[in-house]
């Protein structure tokens, strides 16, 4: 009864802390100095660019997958679309984007508005 007891307890504890993780979603200024908007959509996340010369195009759509997020990211500069992976830590949100299998990755880090 006990054991049964405390892993309800551990079940519930790991469930709370993925609700409180740091939220991807809201506005992020990226290192190009364009503000970037993400919102829920599809049952994931979009990411659109607010401002800038690429004002208005969607650039990726993420999954949460526990405390990070994976999908697509698309540099706006050339529309190549990438593996991407996310994970935010406080006010940074660290973006990747890797080709080959993720053998080769470009890393951002973007900044909470």
């Amino acid at each position: 009864m006990l054991r049964k007891m405390s892993l309800a307890i551990a079940a519930t504890l790991m469930m709370a802390g993925a609700a409180y993780a740091d939220p991807i979603e809201g506005n992020w200024k990226t290192e190009a100095g364009s503000t970037a908007a993400i919102t829920p959509c599809g049952g994931g996340f979009c990411i659109t660019l607010k401002d800038g010369k690429h004002a208005g195009k969607k650039i990726g759509t993420f999954n949460a997958n526990g405390g990070t997020y994976a999908g697509k990211i698309t540099d706006p500069a050339n529309d190549k679309t990438y593996t991407g992976k996310a994970s935010v830590a406080g006010s940074t949100l660290k973006m990747s984007g890797c080709v080959l299998g993720g053998l080769i990755c470009k890393t951002q880090n973007w900044k909470k508005l």
